[in-house]
């Protein structure tokens, strides 16, 4: 496998799409406490798009443009499950940076504490902090396949 610096890390990348993303680095960082990785400038010198490291994961964000479309309001064709340490606090600090909260926290019957907002793109984030060890099927879930334990 060859190493390739210029590449998110991880395996499997969400890329949502934003009108503007210059605008959207600046809001899901300090909304939601990302991290620049990289940023790629396209024609014109507006951004075309950019890396985020997100809970130690990956996330890209594109500029709109050809078959590439953000939400429009009130509608939602993708989102994000991200896992943070506090989602109380993680809540606290979205919702203060002006976060459109769809739920707020609350404990979910598969051992986790979730909330969901929506950024001003128009996208959606689910924030998951692990509260306990719940087997999958203790909730109804039929596992197929190998189970990771």
């Amino acid at each position: 496998m060859i190493l390739n610096q210029s590449a998110p890390s991880a395996p499997v990348v969400p890329v949502l799409v934003y009108e503007d993303v210059a605008k959207a680095i600046d809001w899901l960082c300090g909304a939601f406490g990302f991290s620049e990785r990289l940023r790629a400038p396209g024609p014109g010198g507006a951004i075309s798009h950019a890396q985020l490291i997100a809970a130690g994961g990956d996330v890209m964000i594109g500029r709109q443009g050809g078959p590439f479309k953000a939400p429009r309001p009130d509608e939602t064709s993708q989102y994000a499950v991200i896992t943070v340490e506090d989602v109380d606090q993680h809540f606290d600090r979205a919702k203060t940076f002006g976060a459109h909260i769809i739920s707020a926290p609350q404990d979910m019957p598969f051992g986790a504490r979730q909330y969901t907002a929506r950024d001003p793109g128009g996208h959606w984030w689910t924030f998951s902090q692990n509260i306990a060890d719940v087997a999958p099927h203790v909730w109804g879930a039929i596992v197929s396949g190998k189970l990771k334990v």
